[in-house]
């Protein structure tokens, strides 16, 4: 007998073992924002009712912005959402892992109450994380809670980087969202760095310990 295909997409599958062994609620965590070169780290808690789960989520990285943008909509709606951010200063001061962590640890701790389990994307939790919680590899694909909290997360992210974008012109933050496109080395050539950008990241700290350089 052939064993039955994976299933497609994000389930329920963390979430109904967390419940087996007694958590009553349970929070998706995800964040975004750990590869640009400019901007927070942002990241989302959320609590979905199971019984109003919005159809289509998944991992927001397959997902078009208009389909990401319904289903936060969507989202904001039906279920508990909070959303964090560490700051530049702080991905440069802690490192941009810790820094993800602060904002997962903020944004569990900026909902209404703590959960009884927190299922976190990646495969390490946060020091000293203020719930019980559980790493998931690839949760944002695999978990329906984490799979809602990395498409808020990409949303708020995204929103924050246009209206960066309206300050700073000249680095398509707009539609690379702080990412390393040539737009943006192109912006960073022409135009330098900006108090928003990371200056522990390479290419940053590359142009800045040039800028520094004596003159002959």
């Amino acid at each position: 007998m052939k064993d039955s295909p994976a299933p497609k997409g994000p389930s329920f599958a963390f979430e109904d073992a967390a419940r087996a062994r007694g958590a009553l609620r349970i929070a998706g965590v995800d964040e975004v924002g750990r590869g640009p070169l400019a901007g927070p780290v942002t990241a989302a808690a959320v609590v979905l009712d199971i019984r109003a789960v919005p159809e289509g989520l998944n991992d927001s990285k397959k997902l078009g912005r208009a389909r990401r943008e319904r289903l936060s909509e969507e989202l904001h709606r039906c279920a508990e959402v909070s959303i964090a951010h560490a700051s530049v200063e702080e991905i440069d001061s802690l490192n941009i892992l810790r820094a993800s962590h602060l904002a997962m640890q903020r944004a569990l701790q900026g909902l209404s109450r703590l959960p009884c389990h927190a299922l976190i994307d990646g495969h390490m939790l946060p020091r000293n994380l203020c719930c019980p919680g559980e790493p998931a590899v690839r949760g944002d694909a695999r978990s329906l809670s984490i799979a809602a909290a990395s498409i808020v997360a990409k949303v708020a992210r995204d929103r924050i980087m246009v209206e960066l974008a309206q300050h700073y012109p000249g680095y398509g933050w707009d539609t690379n969202a702080g990412y390393g496109t040539k737009a943006h080395h192109a912006g960073l050539r022409d135009l330098g760095v900006t108090p928003h950008h990371r200056r522990s990241f390479k290419p940053i700290h590359n142009i800045l310990w040039q800028e520094d350089l004596p003159s002959l």
